[in-house]
């Protein structure tokens, strides 16, 4: 029974030592690829430090590549979900009424009417309605109403629906062929108002070239039959021989093409003779030079009394910035930069900030 009993203890002492050498062995190799990881992961993270430069230009490289491609690959998407948009430095929003806003800056000048309205509405006869009242209702000529609804005698009823234009004038619709040249030929009016009209777009801003289809408003315009002989246009005197109550006199000669309104606050005289353009009045020049928003070559007098005056589509300048110049002394010769589609000097009258009309001064 002893024997039994010792025999059991000599095993039991076998399998002690060799579970505690089993531990040992695990522990020590589980050490060991601890230690060999370490080293290896050393070695990996010291050739990541050394070449992070190299990698860092390739990945920032390769991503700003990937971005432009996706860029171009995404630019037909956006632009077929905004067709035909694209901006005008020339179209103004009809949202709130600004009376005015200059400094001295040529290109810091605004002028907004209450009166805007950028396209072709519908209204609704009313009771009482006429054609002279309605026309009267929306700033705009009893014929302009006649035209675009194509009325005989007058003729409209209650609850009829007819179409009124922004401006007195005509609506025309782009045919193959049109060009704002035979546009304003046609309706016996002037090319400059259809470019100026701000509400008028073009496919190209430097030639200005229609659209199949599109509608062209032509401020003034009258229909083919009833201009068959050309209106009489507006001579203006000789420069420098008319005064006004303002001591303002005429800054060019030259047929009046297009007068003061909402949408173009100033004179056109047109002259192809390009034929020189004086001061209007005594001041100092606070500008002369190109002007990017349509002006072209351009001078801008302050005359100290409250008043400036500015003279745009030069061809040619005579004066520069802070000089002082007198009443009908040359400033330059009429022209034809900027946004202009003929030879004519565009004429603008600043009373403490606010754009007049200059015929009110020039008599």
């Amino acid at each position: 029974m002893e024997k039994n009993f010792e025999v059991l203890l000599e095993i039991w002492e076998e399998i002690r030592t060799f579970f505690f050498e089993l531990t040992n062995f695990i522990l020590k190799s589980l050490h060991i690829s601890f230690l060999k990881l370490e080293e290896r992961k050393g070695i990996v993270v010291t050739a990541l430090y050394r070449k992070r430069g190299k990698l860092s230009r390739t990945l920032s490289h390769s991503g700003m590549a990937a971005i432009a491609a996706l860029g171009v690959m995404l630019a037909p998407l956006i632009a077929q979900e905004f067709p035909g948009k694209s901006v005008n430095p020339w179209s103004i929003s009809a949202a709130p009424s600004v009376l005015s806003a200059s400094t001295d800056d040529p290109a810091i000048d605004t002028q907004i009417s209450n009166k805007v309205r950028d396209s072709i509405i519908d209204y609704q006869v009313q009771s009482g309605d006429t054609v002279v009242s309605i026309a009267n209702k929306f700033g705009v000529s009893p014929d302009t109403i006649r035209w675009e609804n194509s009325l005989s005698k007058d003729k409209i009823k209650v609850d009829q629906t007819i179409k009124i234009l922004p401006v007195a004038g005509i609506a025309h619709t782009v045919v193959k062929g049109d060009t704002i040249y035979s546009i304003a030929k046609k309706y016996d009016a002037n090319v400059q108002a259809i470019v100026d009209f701000p509400f008028n777009t073009f496919t190209d801003d430097e030639t200005f070239e229609l659209a199949i289809g599109q509608t062209i408003i032509v401020p003034e315009g009258v229909m083919p039959a009833v201009s068959a002989s050309p209106r009489p246009r507006q001579m203006t005197p000789n420069a420098g021989t008319v005064t006004a109550s303002g001591q303002f006199v005429w800054p060019t000669q030259g047929v009046i093409t297009q007068r003061f309104s909402w949408y173009h606050p100033g004179l056109d005289v047109a002259n192809s003779g390009l034929p020189s353009a004086v001061a209007a009045d005594s001041g100092h020049v606070i500008y002369a030079g190109w002007d990017a928003s349509g002006y072209g070559n351009m001078v801008l007098i302050d005359h100290g009394n409250g008043f400036k005056t500015r003279y745009a589509h030069l061809s040619q300048m005579m004066v520069i910035s802070g000089q002082t110049i007198a009443r009908g002394q040359s400033i330059g010769r009429v022209g034809n930069t900027g946004r202009s589609t003929g030879p004519h000097l565009h004429f603008e009258i600043y009373l403490n900030g606010v754009r007049v009309n200059p015929l009110n001064y020039l008599k």
